[in-house]
């Protein structure tokens, strides 16, 4: 069963970040043709360190998402996929598999190589959902890979006195635990279900990356407004300690806070292979074609 905490928080951010860009997402196609919106994309990388890639799918037209995702490789990191509607199967090389469904996470990492496929288990209705990168230390490329399927009931949440709902799904939020703990970045992920009028102070040390892309109704950070659809990246100003998210909309703000500590390493990208070097590129792209990806 999920943790529920009912809570009046108290003012735990003295120096909020300020936005320094609100960015929006490029409409592309992956997998066997899935249309999405790519927020964080190679251009980000190195700004947004650990966070590699962020997408974002959403669309009530079967024929947009029917097609899902093939079976497919990735090497040297991990995937992060969040569903907020719809349903989507699991199926990979080390013999996992597990069904997504509203309000489920499913946390995998690819380390030393896996392949995995995602193929939708509707023909109607809406699919909706993210599924974001998280870079791995160059200790942990070649680690072994591993998954884990949460349900939406597994799934802490802090419910807060004005109705609002905080779903913590990695890091902590005030007492609250995630359902994943990372140990390499110490990723937050949490997604914000505000009531209108409300107030949320998560505290983030300032070294941390970290983005609040909205994705119902506008959020207010710092003065800054951030529209449905649009992605804020926060400054890391010393001294700052934490964001605070507002809703001065009539309406329910969703959004996703995501930070993660920078690992500070190269980035070399080839498709589904993130590593340190071109050389270890390579060798993951031999590995591949020599069948020694998760069998």
């Amino acid at each position: 069963m999920s943790i529920a905490t009912t809570s009046n928080i108290t003012a735990t951010v003295a120096a909020p970040r300020r936005v320094e860009r609100v960015v929006t997402g490029r409409p592309t196609s992956d997998g066997a043709g899935v249309k999405l919106t790519r927020v964080i994309d190679n251009r980000l990388q190195r700004r947004l360190d650990p966070l590699l890639m962020l997408d974002n799918f959403r669309s009530n037209d079967a024929a947009d998402y029917l097609a899902g995702f093939p079976d497919h490789p990735h090497r040297g990191f991990q995937t992060v996929t969040y569903m907020i509607a719809g349903r989507m199967r699991h199926r990979d090389t080390a013999g996992n598999e597990g069904l997504l469904r509203n309000g489920s996470v499913q946390w995998m990492n690819a380390g030393s190589g896996l392949i995995h496929s995602e193929m939708p288990e509707q023909e109607d209705g809406l699919m909706e959902g993210f599924q974001l990168w998280i870079n791995l230390p160059s200790q942990q490329k070649l680690s072994a890979p591993a998954y884990q399927d949460i349900a939406p009931e597994d799934v802490p949440e802090l419910h807060l006195d004005d109705g609002s709902v905080v779903r913590v799904i990695a890091g902590s939020s005030h007492g609250v635990t995630g359902a994943v703990r990372g140990e390499f970045t110490e990723p937050v992920y949490l997604d914000l279900h505000l009531a209108p009028g409300a107030r949320f102070e998560q505290p983030l040390p300032a070294g941390h990356n970290a983005v609040v892309l909205a994705y119902r109704g506008t959020a207010t950070i710092a003065g800054s407004a951030v529209a449905a659809n649009h992605m804020a990246i926060l400054a890391n100003d010393a001294g700052s300690d934490g964001v605070v998210v507002e809703n001065a909309g009539e309406t329910e703000l969703r959004a996703v806070l995501i930070a993660g500590k920078p690992l500070n390493e190269p980035i070399v990208q080839y498709g589904p292979f993130v590593m340190n070097t071109q050389e270890e590129i390579m060798q993951a792209m031999a590995d591949y074609r020599d069948g020694k990806f998760g069998g």
